[in-house]
């Protein structure tokens, strides 16, 4: 049956509801996906961008847009056309030692990932009201599992759009302190390039801060659960009529979460760019410790609403990166996976999401410098995103793979240049390894 535009939109609504709830109703895995990036460890990554190179870092939100948003909406074609999801294809396109090897490295990633945005929660809690952060990580922790785990998939769906808009509190922190708007656009529109090692290491902690393969398996992953809830979709290789509207929809979709994504992530350094950088605090290693400070110089009000985002943002995170991991492992495992499965019809599914946030709360309570862990984190996400990408490139050009949906023209040029920018900073790792 055909499917026309608005309907794989669903666009179609009771004339009675608000604009933002019909706004929201267009949006999905892409816009969910694009807002997840943005967690508590990216916000320290960027925070101490800002801080560290005032607004000449601007730029790169500016030039990591296209590439980011590229390979998203490529993840997100690759579930949509053959109903599987990216590591459920690799599986059946890629040497077992590669695959074996990539969930891995995906799975320890996230993990240390998830331990340490549990640790700034709960930190950014503590400094709000005080109290035991331990006890916190533990709330967290399980508010994450449980939510995804007996949710109804329609109710978690909207649960994390909701959540997303948590980062809207970073928007207002922007707008709390006083931004040169001159120097701040000539910062996002002219790079300034600083040839010392401090400034290659954070170009290379935002890039693998930005593309990381628990987006791409995350929101491919999604797309196969939106056929599985939705009826009058199918996979675009048996129903190829749906195309139009299911390639446009994601493309407006992804679009929207990419820039939602990095225009939060502009928020945070010009922030602390302007509150920090320019009154000499160039040394801001985590989330937490910009909110704190942020309070001396740019008043209570800018101190509470960054906290409050790191709860927020960590709340939406948390879950997609618990539960990439278990779409990871269970399409290498060849399980039943989903979180709109019912948890008796995906228990090692449900197990392995618990089981990696579990693995989270283990590391907050284990002597690892946070610095460090997230450090390792973007190494071990960087090392894994470079065969993922290059071998759902290679997918997304094989018939025998996408049928007629083969990915042509600027998509694949921005895609293959997404995945030289990741080579390129493994290897920027590497050198700047070498020459510490």
């Amino acid at each position: 049956m055909a499917i026309t535009q608005a309907t794989e939109q669903a666009t179609k609504s009771d004339p009675r509801d608000s604009r933002l709830r019909r706004a929201l109703r267009t949006l999905g895995p892409g816009f969910v996906t694009g807002a997840s990036d943005d967690d508590p460890s990216g916000i320290g990554t960027y925070s101490q961008a800002g801080a560290q190179l005032g607004f000449g870092i601007g730029w790169t939100m500016l030039f990591t847009f296209p590439l980011m948003a590229a390979i998203q909406e490529i993840s997100a074609r690759i579930g949509r056309t053959t109903g599987r999801g990216v590591v459920g294809n690799l599986c059946r396109h890629a040497p077992a030692p590669v695959l074996y090897a990539v969930v891995a490295l995906l799975f320890v990633a996230n993990v240390i990932n998830i331990g340490a945005d549990l640790s700034a929660m709960a930190d950014a809690l503590k400094v709000l009201i005080g109290g035991p952060a331990p006890l916190y990580v533990a709330l967290f922790a399980s508010v994450c599992v449980l939510t995804i785990v007996f949710l109804d998939y329609e109710i978690y769906a909207r649960f994390l759009k909701w959540s997303a808009l948590s980062l809207f509190a970073y928007v207002a922190a922007l707008f709390a302190v006083h931004i040169p708007w001159d120097e701040a656009l000539a910062g996002v529109f002219v790079p300034r390039i600083r040839w010392s090692a401090d400034y290659f290491t954070t170009l290379v902690a935002i890039f693998g801060t930005t593309i990381s393969p628990y987006l791409f398996v995350w929101q491919a992953a999604q797309e196969v659960e939106e056929l599985q809830e939705r009826p009058e979709r199918t996979k675009l290789i048996r129903a190829p009529q749906q195309a139009p509207g299911a390639f446009a929809r994601i493309r407006a979709d992804t679009l929207t979460g990419m820039a939602f994504s990095n225009l939060i992530a502009l928020a945070i350094m010009l922030t602390t760019a302007a509150a920090l950088h320019r009154n000499g605090i160039t040394d801001v290693q985590s989330s937490v410790q910009a909110a704190e400070a942020l309070r001396p110089v740019a008043g209570d009000f800018a101190f509470a609403i960054f906290a409050i985002g790191i709860i927020g943002t960590g709340l939406l995170a948390v879950p997609v990166l618990a539960g990439a991991s278990a779409y990871a492992v269970g399409e290498a495992c060849r399980w039943p996976v989903g979180i709109g499965k019912k948890p008796g019809r995906a228990t090692a599914f449900y197990g392995t999401l618990a089981g990696a946030v579990l693995l989270g709360v283990g590391i907050t309570l284990m002597p690892i410098d946070p610095i460090k862990a997230l450090y390792w984190s973007a190494v071990i996400n960087g090392v894994a995103a470079v065969p993922v990408m290059v071998i759902m490139m290679l997918m997304v050009a094989n018939t025998k793979v996408m049928g007629r949906f083969t990915i042509k023209g600027w998509l694949r040029v921005l895609g293959w240049a997404a995945t030289l920018a990741m080579a390129a900073c493994v290897a920027a790792m590497a050198a700047t390894s070498l020459m510490g």
